[in-house]
């Protein structure tokens, strides 16, 4: 069955901070963006402000194995920013996530990429997502 994934997207305007000495978003700024993309992926698709922390007070923790990133323009001080972010692919035990990051004034795409990660338990033990979850995150 082929099931279309749910695509959030959130807005925020470049933080200087985020530049480099040539006045360009430096790489690592979009992994954090990406995070927020995820943060409300989950607060969206769980319809609660805390998102993500329901899954961590369930007992369960999904940590980052593996990051992608395909630079394609830069960003700048004081550019909107727009990160489309949905779940590409769920695994008995992890998931893909994957992140558009463009210009919102323009559409321009800046970033394309995936976060890999696996689900842990309490004691830090991968283990299998619990059904009701992999349920919330493939509808």
């Amino acid at each position: 069955m082929d099931v279309t994934p749910l695509v959030v997207e959130t807005s925020f305007d470049v933080r200087y901070a985020e530049t480099d000495a040539m006045g360009m978003v430096h790489h690592s700024a979009y992994v954090v963006w990406f995070e927020e993309g995820r943060s409300a992926w989950f607060r969206e698709r769980l319809a609660d402000p805390r998102g993500y922390a329901l899954f961590e007070e369930d007992g369960n923790f999904l940590v980052v194995t593996d990051v992608n990133a395909r630079y394609v323009a830069p960003a700048r001080y004081g550019d909107r920013i727009r990160v489309r972010t949905w779940v590409s692919a769920v695994r008995s035990r992890g998931l893909t996530i994957s992140y558009r990051v463009s210009n919102a004034a323009d559409g321009q795409l800046l970033c394309k990429g995936q976060t890999t990660h696996v689900c842990l338990d309490r004691q830090g033990t991968v283990t299998a997502i619990p059904v009701q979850w992999t349920a919330k995150f493939l509808s």
